[in-house]
């Protein structure tokens, strides 16, 4: 690929405007000459304006969403993108949610541009495990671990029955739970099923990967072994453009 379009495609305006800043001088190797269309250098030896491009494509980002955002790339509300750089909502083809958190929650949420690696992460036969630390409004009657194993309980308007959810508890009114498949809000309405009400939830793990030292609102790349916590190959050095 050419290396303005390459550039481009990351979201860093038209082909048009990258040649203009290719004329400029504005991108360099990392030693500060000049790169011309046509050249071939690999993704992390390009600075544009001196600093190094964002995420290569095919990349995992891995972002700690606050809870008042939403997962979407348009909308009144507040996006996630408003927590990343401007230029990968734009990106083509674009840094898309793998899965969605709701707008009251919060926790560990991926994004990719690579839509063979979002598919897979989210279909059903995946069976990736995902972790939620859950508040409760009301105490635990005591039941809910063997009717969410069970592998018989119905959501109301639904005919398929949940696959067995493994629940332990913390204290009456906190729990962790731990789903295989992603149905819409399903957590809240597996509580709702049961009589009760969740107050807080919590994204806390996928697979294996978890959130670690990320503070709320802070993204980065995942690295390829932590793709492989995510039932992924690893993956090569980028690619030169």
């Amino acid at each position: 690929m050419k290396l303005a379009k390459y550039i481009a495609n990351l979201g860093y305006g038209s082909r048009r405007d990258v040649m203009r800043m290719l004329d400029d001088g504005r991108v360099t190797r990392t030693d500060g000459s000049e790169l011309e269309e046509g050249e071939e250098i690999a993704h992390e030896d390009i600075l544009v304006d001196g600093e190094p491009l964002d995420p290569s494509p095919a990349s995992i980002l891995i972002l700690h969403k606050p809870v008042g955002y939403v997962c979407s790339t348009g909308g009144s509300e507040r996006l996630i993108y408003e927590l990343l750089p401007d230029r990968l909502r734009v990106r083509s083809p674009v840094m898309a949610p793998i899965g969605r958190l709701d707008l009251e929650t919060s926790g560990l949420l991926l994004l990719t541009d690579d839509g063979q690696v979002n598919h897979r992460i989210t279909s059903p036969r995946t069976h990736l495990p995902k972790i939620y630390e859950v508040e409760l409004a009301n105490d635990l009657t005591g039941n809910e671990a063997r009717e969410f194993a069970s592998g018989t309980m119905l959501l109301e308007s639904e005919t398929e029955p949940l696959k067995p959810a493994q629940l332990h508890v913390i204290d009456n009114r906190h729990v962790r739970l731990t789903l295989t498949e992603a149905r819409y809000h399903q957590v809240r309405r597996m509580f709702a099923a049961v009589g009760n009400h969740v107050v807080s939830l919590h994204r806390a793990a996928m697979g294996d990967l978890h959130l670690g030292a990320l503070g709320a609102g802070e993204w980065r790349v995942i690295s390829p072994d932590e793709r492989s916590l995510l039932g992924l190959p690893g993956v090569s050095s980028p690619k030169e453009p």
